[in-house]
């Protein structure tokens, strides 16, 4: 329902808050759901799928009777609403929910309570062992997660509650919900910061009388007075600032895990029970300014390395914000002008929607009307608009600059083209790459390594010096907490897949970044790679009886389902001539296609192909009609042969750049094609590739790259596009697909060339470079960090505020040091 179809009574008291969870309405949405002949107002697409569930069961009562909004607004749902298993609600997961096999299902969450690389590790093998859970995959900086199911053996509802059962919280991935939990932990953690400040600020000025006081000076009744009311202010630091780290320690001692706040927390815990025994017994010392000075710190460091994370995948999430939340859809067109604004999700296909200047399209589709411009920057990394005419696509998400624009919407939801893109990102995201699955082994191994030094230096410091024994042991434990190794990887891989996004190379798999890097052999496909694989039709030569509009036509009407660039321009110089009807139409990969016409099966394809089909002998005009260069395809029934073609297609200007780099950097190149030698060497020489190899089936393609990968030292390569490049794709360490070719070839692929540029496959690999370089320098600083800083603190030289500001510096600084990646490079191939 939209707010043009709300009653007057409704429209004039416009709901703020979500009248399901009670949060604020974000300005932007429009959810609403019918309750008790109202329309009320929902903050975001869960709550408007809970609310209308709750009333289509008869639940209704759930509001009337509630004097209060729940305890906790993250899980707004009544008990019974739990026992119907909402989360296995069809409808509830269209959003979200994906299918992947028959029974199989995969879900996007995003994860709630996720601090560090253990909470990761804690959660994957958690569900992993849940019956019938085949996969999960949580990525630490986006805290975005990926988990598949088979649905006849477990329900969604009980892997959410098994994820609640240790102490986190999964929610439906949602653009708005995402932002609502990061406003949140921002929130609660600057309030946490602010308590700790405050704190520390009184303790330090109540401990300052003590540490200046010469001998004789202050009574024994006055330091005990500032004693107490030291514990008094700092109680609200350790019950409450500090209340997360002992919650998380439990949970992870419960579970027999060791995380990276059971040090932290054994810490803050020993130096406080500490000093409050010396407070009620007259010990020697208390420590309130240090706890209260590490926890302001520590929980100061954290909250930068917050602000910086979210600032670094929030172009991730853009795309999840792109599309408008309401079209304008024209009734009558073109009959009429009349229109109405309906929310974008109730789009269909066929309707016909209009774009004016600085509106967002909101579908993909086709124009139907008008000349303009559209900005598809955020989709490709072009930033230079795009001219749109009458036959012209259009892509959701792409921005009208000029003049107003009437759409025919074509795809909706999760069959767009930018909805194809996030669902890639998102599996990008939540996939971990070699160099981060290590880096998450060390730092466990390194918590229960500090776990034993600790205990050994507090034992060694008792019998050397009891009164500073608690400090260093203190010291120690928080000095060396791995938290800047566990960031390493995952923040320098979250930003630099958001800047290869914005330039147009989107990275589809986690190892992409890594591989593309390490990459030392290049492979290119020629048609729609090396070339603009727009094929156009030079020659006709017909060998039979009909002449050629007639040969022309058969070829296009076999050609008429087939995606690949000849096709495309056989169908293009056919336009006009009127098709005879083919059926049982059948392609073979990579060779060509057949179908029946009047009666007789027609071959088309790589003459090789078309021969060994009909068995019929090559005719004696292929040879010169071949020499003359271009691709040529035959057309032939088991009666006769009735016609060969000759296609042309233009080398991408940027090519040549991008092969005089890779040369430049004496990395070897090969180009393969299934198209005739003579015309790959022509395209491989204007190039300067020595290796070209015409002919080429998909088989004898993908034994290329395993006979190239017996070498174990070369990292391969793969740039294609196309069906017949799938298996050649799948078969190389990291493969690159246009962004304009299938859908099978660009899910096969580790990387998406968006904007059809290879000058950004060479920005790409630079910045890839740059991300490993980026990696390894926050690594060697992370170790030698922690093993500089320990031998420091087990030495006594490192006070647990010192250890405290030391530790949180070294997370933010590796954060600082990944955000470098976010300056996009331009202008080199």
């Amino acid at each position: 329902m939209t707010s043009a179809e709300l009653p007057a009574a409704d429209a004039a008291a416009p709901d703020v808050d979500c009248y399901h969870c009670g949060l604020p309405i974000p300005a932007e949405t429009q959810h609403y759901v019918r309750i008790e002949g109202r329309s009320r107002r929902m903050c975001c697409v869960g709550c408007e799928a809970v609310a209308q569930s709750i009333v289509d069961n008869g639940l209704v009562d759930y509001y009337r009777h509630r004097d209060a909004m729940p305890e906790s607004r993250r899980e707004a749902m009544p008990v019974e609403l739990q026992e119907l298993g909402l989360f296995d609600h069809p409808d509830f997961q269209k959003s979200f929910v994906r299918p992947v096999g028959e029974h199989e299902r995969e879900a996007a969450l995003i994860l709630e309570g996720i601090t560090c690389a253990a909470c990761v590790w804690l959660n994957e093998n958690h569900v992993a062992r849940l019956p019938g859970v085949s996969a999960i995959e949580i990525n630490y900086a986006t805290r975005r997660a990926r988990v598949r199911w088979d649905e006849q053996r477990i329900r969604l509802s009980d892997i959410l509650a098994a994820i609640q059962a240790i102490g986190y919280r999964a929610y439906p991935y949602d653009a708005e919900r995402s932002e609502q939990i990061a406003n949140k932990e921002r929130r609660s953690m600057l309030w946490r910061v602010f308590v700790a400040g405050f704190g520390m600020m009184q303790v330090m000025m109540y401990a300052f009388p003590v540490y200046v006081a010469g001998e004789g000076e202050m009574t024994w009744d006055i330091e005990l007075l500032l004693r107490w009311a030291s514990l008094l202010l700092t109680l609200p630091v350790v019950l409450y600032s500090a209340a997360p780290f002992f919650q998380r320690a439990w949970r992870d001692i419960r579970l027999r895990r060791l995380g990276m706040d059971v040090p932290v927390a054994l810490g803050v815990g020993s130096a406080f029970l500490a000093s409050l025994w010396a407070t009620l017994t007259d010990g020697p010392e208390v420590y309130y300014d240090s706890v209260t000075m590490f926890v302001f710190f520590l929980l100061g460091g954290r909250y930068l390395e917050m602000l910086a994370r979210q600032k670094a995948v929030r172009g991730v999430e853009e795309l999840g914000k792109v599309l408008p939340s309401f079209a304008e859809r024209l009734a009558g067109w073109p009959q009429s002008a009349a229109s109405e604004r309906v929310p974008t999700a109730q789009l269909a296909p066929g309707d016909i929607v209009r774009v004016r200047p600085g509106e967002v399209v909101p579908a993909d589709g086709v124009v139907v009307e008008g000349v303009g411009e559209v900005n598809e920057a955020l989709l490709t990394g072009e930033s230079l608009p795009v001219a749109k005419r009458v036959g012209a696509r259009l892509t959701g998400g792409s921005i009208n600059v000029s003049s107003p624009l009437v759409l025919r919407v074509e795809q909706v939801g999760d069959a767009t083209r930018l909805a194809a893109i996030r669902q890639l990102m998102e599996r990008a995201a939540s996939e971990k790459p070699k160099l981060a699955t290590q880096s998450d082994k060390v730092a466990g191994y390194f918590i229960v390594t500090l776990l034993v030094l600790a205990g050994i230096t507090g034992v060694g410091w008792y019998f050397i010096d009891s009164e500073r024994a608690l400090w260093v042991f203190v010291s120690v434990l928080v000095v060396a907490c791995p938290c800047a190794l566990s960031l390493a990887t995952p923040t320098a891989l979250t930003v630099a897949t958001d800047a290869l996004a914005r330039m147009g190379v989107l990275v589809t798999r986690g190892h992409a970044i890594e591989t593309l890097a390490n990459a030392n052999r290049f492979v290119f496909d020629k048609t729609g790679t090396l070339t603009h694989g727009r094929m156009s039709l030079e020659r006709v030569l017909p060998l039979g009886a009909a002449d050629e509009a007639a040969v022309l036509a058969m070829a296009a009407a076999i050609e008429q389902g087939s995606e690949h660039p000849v096709a495309t321009g056989l169908r293009e110089a056919a336009a006009g001539l009127e098709l005879p009807l083919a059926s049982e139409v059948e392609a073979e990969t990579g060779q060509g296609m057949h179908g029946l016409i009047d009666g007789q099966t027609v071959f088309i394809g790589r003459p090789e192909y078309v021969s060994g089909a009909t068995g019929l002998a090559m005719p004696s005009a292929l040879e010169g009609f071949a020499s003359e260069g271009g691709t040529v395809i035959a057309l032939a029934s088991r009666s006769g042969w009735l016609g060969l073609f000759r296609l042309a297609d233009s080398v991408r200007e940027e090519a040549g750049m991008l092969m005089r780099r890779l040369a430049g950097e004496q990395i070897p190149t090969s180009v393969l094609s299934g198209d005739a030698q003579p015309v790959v060497e022509s395209v491989a020489g204007a190039l300067g590739v020595q290796d070209a190899r015409g002919g080429m089936s998909p088989q004898g393609k993908q034994q290329v790259i395993a006979v190239l990968q017996e070498d174990a030292r070369a990292v391969v390569a793969m740039v294609g596009d196309g069906v017949n490049d799938a298996p050649v794709l799948a078969q190389a360490h990291v493969s690159v697909a246009m962004g304009g070719g299938t859908d099978l070839a660009r899910n096969q692929a580790d990387i998406v060339l968006l904007n059809e540029n290879l000058a950004s496959l060479g920005r790409g690999i630079d910045l890839s470079r740059k991300t490993l370089k980026i990696i390894r320098q926050n690594l060697w600083w992370s170790f030698t960090y922690n093993f500089t800083s320990v031998p420091l603190a087990m030495a006594g030289l490192v006070t647990p505020w010192m250890a405290g500001v030391g530790m949180a510096a070294s997370s933010l600084l590796v954060v600082l040091n990944a955000l470098r990646l976010q300056r996009v490079p331009r202008g080199r191939a």
